[in-house]
């Protein structure tokens, strides 16, 4: 790896991180008048196209298994979700949104409108939308890179 791959690299990662601040400062902002935490709302998010068990939110979400369970049953116990039998595996429970829990997001969505306006005006739609290819295309890429291999 040359010194200015390395730059790049790190300078990537930093990025990334800094927009992983930002957009979890959003994320509450706007999942707060709903009674939801960003956590919340991306655990909940996870399942509303259909209920996934614990890890498959985890590895979907890219986070911990351990975390995604604390937030799972925070959401269970507050009735925004539950706890369904999972036919594929007895003892891996699938987590579903409730009514409460779909109306919970619902609340979320004029506001999420909003700032995604906002964005996209102060971006450029096609700059959006370019960015929005190049995060997911390095997203894939780090999928098939797996864990990075250190040298003597």
């Amino acid at each position: 790896m040359s010194r200015e791959q390395q730059e790049l690299l790190s300078r990537s990662a930093l990025g990334v991180f800094r927009l992983n601040g930002q957009f979890l400062a959003v994320a509450e902002e706007l999942a707060r008048p709903a009674g939801l935490t960003a956590a919340w709302w991306q655990v909940l998010g996870a399942v509303l196209p259909g209920p996934l068990s614990v890890a498959g939110i985890a590895r979907v979400m890219g986070i911990t298994r351990q975390s995604v369970q604390r937030v799972a049953d925070l959401l269970v116990g507050r009735a925004l979700a539950e706890y369904r039998p999972n036919p594929a595996h007895r003892r891996a429970k699938l987590l579903a949104p409730t009514e409460e829990g779909r109306a919970a997001i619902a609340r979320i969505g004029p506001g999420h409108a909003a700032f995604a306006g906002r964005l996209a005006a102060a971006l450029g739609e096609d700059e959006l939308a370019e960015t929005v290819r190049v995060l997911e295309r390095l997203a894939a890429v780090l999928d098939e890179l797996g864990e990075p291999v250190t040298e003597p």
